[in-house]
């Protein structure tokens, strides 16, 4: 129809010419209706039009097509001071070769997880071009105030020359405050103590690496540190894990299957099974009295997740150390060594609603942002895409 291309580019001063179309692309041809423009020198108004040129524009795909608009471009020249200067465009820049919409078109799709290679190809644009919108984007998180809960992990990143990254984030309102470069401690302290409200912080939950619970106590003097539970109920599924290998290296070939398909058997919480399941465990209970304690120790440890508050959760812990020792197990001597090393932060845990899920879900988003694009070198680059992709 006659006003498509009116419609198309919402505009009523655009004069349609002729559309182009083949196998892989669409071109529009077009021109602005002509009118008067000031001169950018003197101010005056001109309408005397100098010469033209066609300016090939790139815009948003159409049909799975590249589009194209063909635009007769007018020159003016002021009648005052000879100035010459081109018509005005609304929906193109000055010095651009693609379209607003384009732009905006590009951008929504960097807040999804697709790669720049990707979006590059569904566009019909270079990479650099990607790669140099996605640079323009405002994404700095500059606040000046900290919440009173945070959150610090790490990720591995690999970019910047640098294995792992350091992620921070507001549990409470389930935002990323910040991406730092490093998780070292110098880092950190660098990173903190530009902050002056840091007496505002009450909680900071961690995983069980020592710079970050320095970093809580250096910088965050009335703040209590938490270790999410995930990080040390793990412990106690690797022991027992650990018990059940080597159990079943001493076993005999046939035997030894079967105990390896019943891994999720040995993991998987005693009133969830059925009964089949369970003369299954007995079986295998049979063949070590340290496999069927190992088993009761991990039941036991359910008692010490149910616990209310940290005093509670610190005499079922306290319990809980002493059956494992009196157990002579050597696969929980690592466990209890750590319980002990952290009792404090451990328990302090089932004080606080907040965990380290919330930064785990966004850790697990990075994960796949980086795997669609194999990997970012730039790491500023990389921290812009996570912070748009996370706004």
């Amino acid at each position: 129809q006659s006003n498509y291309i009116t419609n198309f580019l919402k505009s009523e001063d655009i004069i349609w010419e002729n559309i182009v179309e083949s196998d892989d692309r669409i071109e529009f041809h077009i021109k602005m209706k002509q009118k008067p423009h000031v001169c950018p020198k003197c101010g005056k108004l001109t309408s005397k039009i100098h010469d033209y040129r066609v300016q090939r524009i790139k815009d948003i795909p159409l049909w799975g097509k590249t589009t194209f608009i063909v635009l007769k471009k007018r020159r003016y020249i002021c009648k005052h001071c000879g100035k010459k200067f081109y018509e005005y465009i609304y929906f193109l820049p000055r010095y651009h070769r693609m379209t607003n919409r384009l732009a905006f078109y590009i951008l929504q799709y960097l807040k999804n997880q697709y790669s720049m290679k990707d979006i590059a190809k569904f566009t019909g644009v270079s990479i650099t071009t990607v790669m140099r919108l996605l640079d323009t984007i405002g994404v700095e998180t500059n606040y000046e105030t900290l919440p009173e809960v945070i959150s610090i992990d790490e990720f591995k990143g690999n970019s910047g020359g640098r294995k792992y990254h350091c992620i921070i984030v507001d549990p409470k309102e389930r935002k990323i405050l910040d991406i730092l470069n490093d998780r070292k401690q110098e880092n950190l302290s660098e990173y903190f103590k530009k902050f002056k409200d840091r007496n505002k912080v009450k909680w900071v939950i961690i995983d069980m690496w020592r710079p970050f619970a320095d970093i809580a106590k250096t910088y965050f003097k009335g703040a209590k540190i938490a270790i999410d539970k995930f990080h040390f109920t793990r412990y106690v599924y690797w022991a027992v894990e650990n018990v059940r290998k080597r159990i079943q290296k001493e076993l005999t070939a046939n035997k030894r299957k079967y105990f390896k398909r019943s891994r999720k058997l040995f993991l998987a919480k005693y009133n969830t099974l059925t009964k089949e399941q369970r003369e299954e465990l007995e079986v295998m209970f049979w063949y070590s009295d340290d496999l069927r304690m190992a088993y009761l120790l991990k039941e036991r440890f359910d008692k010490v997740l149910k616990c209310q508050t940290s005093e509670e959760a610190k005499r079922e812990l306290k319990r809980w150390i002493q059956l494992a020792k009196e157990s002579k197990i050597d696969e929980f001597i690592r466990c209890i060594q750590v319980f002990n090393r952290w009792f404090e932060e451990i328990t302090n845990a089932f004080d606080i609603p907040y965990t380290n899920s919330v930064t785990e879900g966004y850790n697990n988003k990075i994960k796949v942002l980086k795997r669609i694009a194999y990997g970012y070198r730039n790491f500023h680059r990389f921290r812009k895409r996570i912070l748009y992709c996370n706004a």
